[in-house]
């Protein structure tokens, strides 16, 4: 506590110099530009004088104001209003002039009617610069958020709910492994404090890993989680040969589409679908309150979709938009000396971050995660039963420095800050509430596929195929999220790169790219095409994939054993043989087999998946995208995120069960919300029976 005091205290006195700063400049500025007001004797004197003249100026009026202003509103509270109104700046003048007398050298003058000008400006000033620092202190935001809610309560009055709401917080990409280093490094000291890691307290929380899907990346895992189904999502994009498209989790039509396919297969709207909030997801999971959630970013806006906590929300608070605009200004900056350190220092492995990055960084790390925090806490003043939120700050500073990088480290620190906040805002619901921390999927480090060979995967495909292959490599654009989010929150249509819709070339293949998840299609044959179509074809191709030593399996269809696994010198395992003899996926661990045969039975698996190579010692991977951190398929830490959930609710599994896919944990999520009474969806007669 006195650690805190202390940083309280030097927080307070930074801000006060810092507005003596700037007041003695605007005094300086005012000297020079108002013919009746001197800093200066009529002898003349020397720039420094001049200067000390300004800041003494500066001190004593701020300290006038400081001190004898709140006395003289106290005298004149009985003074009509509009006659107090214009006491105002006659008083401040007759402040600045008295503060001007009290120094000893007597260099400084004014007219009165000029010192009521010089005395309103640096008012002004002074106050939008105190305003300006203070929106960026924790604890001022704190405040101003308690404010709020007595106002809401007063205002509104709402009955007091029935039993505690759920504010479920996804932290975008931070796998199971990275938060409890990050804990240990005292870097997220409220989790630590949450999970009592050796404070000498009671642990309010469970820490439980869970395994992702193939697609380990947010569209599979928080489409599963937020709507119970992420049935046919092989990867982060794939190609559809019956539409002719191809879909990307981050394109709004693309989100949009499966979000519908998942509500018709799973048969309920979702896990938010009563009382609830959906703030920065991809996917709505069925709530009425929804910020700036990309599905409903495609439709047209209209009373019933647009968001109504969303940015204009946000920023309409001045307070809010200062606090967020310096951070931002900030961020950019921190970003663009990080790289320029990275670069000089000749780092490896290393992406470029130039261009629009440090601003699609700025605004992941900032903008989003000021504005989906405030929705949150708004969503808690007023009581909603369950609030669904996604931070996506780590995983895009994390895609281009690496996990376990300083920066990405940094980011942690700050969304830590965040979590202590909603803690806080939760002492002043209307209503008790439990907070569930979660991610979607981790990140596993590595160089890029293209940086270790000097061609990329679609290079690779085309020389296999028998194709001409370009001299140079060209860059594969990286598929974080926050850069449709971007696009989506400035009302730009996502497109990317790679992208092909309707191939001109029907008999060339589409190579598509998800982190270390590569996917080749040909779109001229209607149906996915068997391993033995595709070497009748083109016979160098599958040898030449199999044996790369960047590759780790390959995913075919068999005409003979329904589906195999090929891998290097030849190996070739029937998905019934998986189990027995793992063949090319030991190196991936348990569960790969069961993953590799559910995405085997999905309708649009591309005709070849290629899995990167994965090395178990160090858990690298080489993504097939332009990252060194990434996710997408199988291989070290992509796939173990993590559930962090109270004590007060059931364990999310058995001791000796484990947490498997995105689609379990919907179930856990779902149970939690019955247990407290919360909103609940259709049950059908074989999932009740799981439940109990």
């Amino acid at each position: 506590m006195r650690g805190v005091r202390w940083r309280r205290v030097a927080s307070q006195v930074g801000r006060s110099v810092a507005v003596w700063a700037v007041s003695t400049v605007t005094m300086l500025v005012l000297a020079g530009i108002l013919p009746d007001f001197r800093l200066r004797s009529e002898n003349g004197d020397s720039a420094t004088d001049i200067a000390v003249t300004a800041a003494f100026g500066a001190g004593a009026f701020g300290l006038l104001s400081a001190l004898v202003w709140p006395l003289l509103v106290r005298l004149l509270l009985l003074v009509p209003a509009l006659v107090l109104g214009l006491l105002v700046f006659f008083l401040n003048g007759a402040l600045l002039l008295l503060a001007l007398h009290l120094n000893p050298a007597e260099r400084g003058a004014a007219a009165p009617e000029t010192a009521v000008v010089v005395a309103a400006v640096m008012s002004a000033v002074a106050s939008a610069t105190g305003a300006a620092l203070a929106v960026r202190d924790d604890d001022a935001y704190r405040r101003r958020l308690y404010r709020l809610s007595d106002r809401r309560r007063r205002r509104s009055a709402p009955p007091s709910p029935a039993g505690p709401g759920t504010v479920f917080v996804q932290l975008d990409g931070v796998g199971h492994d990275t938060l409890l280093d990050a804990v240990g490094k005292g870097l997220m000291p409220t989790v630590a404090r949450w999970l009592d890691t050796g404070d000498g307290g009671r642990p309010t929380h469970r820490l439980t890993p869970w395994r992702t899907d193939w697609s380990s990346q947010t569209g599979a895992s928080q489409l599963g989680i937020l709507h119970g189904s992420n049935h046919d999502v092989p990867a982060f994009r794939w190609y559809e040969k019956d539409t002719r498209e191809v879909v990307v989790c981050n394109r709004p039509t693309s989100a949009a589409e499966l979000q519908r396919r998942a509500v018709e297969q799973a048969g309920h709207g979702g896990l938010l679908a009563v009382d609830g909030a959906s703030r920065g997801n991809l996917f709505s999971g069925g709530a009425e309150q929804q910020a700036l959630v990309l599905s409903i970013a495609a439709r047209r806006r209209s009373r019933e979709n647009r968001s109504r906590a969303g940015y204009f929300a946000y920023f309409s608070d001045p307070a809010n938009a200062v606090r967020t605009a310096l951070s931002f200004v900030a961020e950019v900056g921190r970003e663009i000396g990080q790289s320029t350190r990275a670069l000089l220092r000749k780092q490896r492995p290393r992406v470029s971050r130039g261009g629009l990055y440090p601003l699609v960084r700025a605004f992941a790390t900032v903008v989003e995660r000021d504005v989906v925090v405030a929705a949150v806490t708004g969503d808690m003043l007023v009581g909603r039963t369950a609030v669904f939120a996604d931070l996506v700050a780590y995983d895009e500073v994390a895609h281009h420095s690496g996990p376990a990088s300083r920066d990405a480290q940094k980011v942690l620190e700050r969304l830590d800050r965040s979590l202590a906040l909603i803690e806080n805002v939760a002492e002043h619901a209307p209503r008790p509430y439990r907070i569930v921390v979660l991610s979607d999927h981790g990140q596993s480090p590595g160089e890029t596929f293209r940086s270790r060979y000097g061609l990329t995967l679609g290079d690779l495909v085309r020389a296999g195929c028998g194709l001409p292959v370009p001299r140079k490599a060209e860059r594969t654009r990286s598929g974080a999220e926050a850069r449709a989010a971007v696009r989506a929150a400035l009302r730009f249509p996502v497109a990317e790169t790679g992208d092909q819709h309707r191939p001109a070339r029907g008999s060339e293949p589409i190579v598509l790219a998800s982190g270390n998840l590569g996917l080749v299609s040909f779109p001229d044959v209607p149906h996915r095409m068997s391993k033995e179509e595709i070497d009748a074809r083109h016979p160098a191709l599958l040898p030449t994939l199999a044996n790369h030593p960047g590759v780790g399996f390959l995913l075919v269809r068999s005409e003979e054993h329904g589906g195999v696994v090929l891998g290097a010198y030849g190996a070739e395992i029937p998905l019934a043989d998986l189990d027995d003899n793992p063949g090319p996926l030991a190196p991936f661990g348990p569960g790969a087999a069961d993953a590799v045969r559910r995405t085997h039975s999905f309708p649009h698996t591309a005709d070849v998946m290629v899995n990167s190579f994965h090395d178990p010692a160090d858990g690298e991977v080489l993504a097939f995208e332009e990252q060194i951190g990434s996710h997408g398929g199988l291989g070290g830490a992509q796939g173990r995120p993590f559930l962090l959930s109270p004590l007060g609710v059931s364990a999310p599994v058995g001791e000796d069960e484990e947490l498997v896919g995105a689609e379990h944990v919907h179930r856990v999520l779902r149970r939690w919300l019955r247990e407290a009474n919360g909103p609940q969806v259709p049950l059908t007669a074989t999932e009740e029976e799981h439940a109990a």
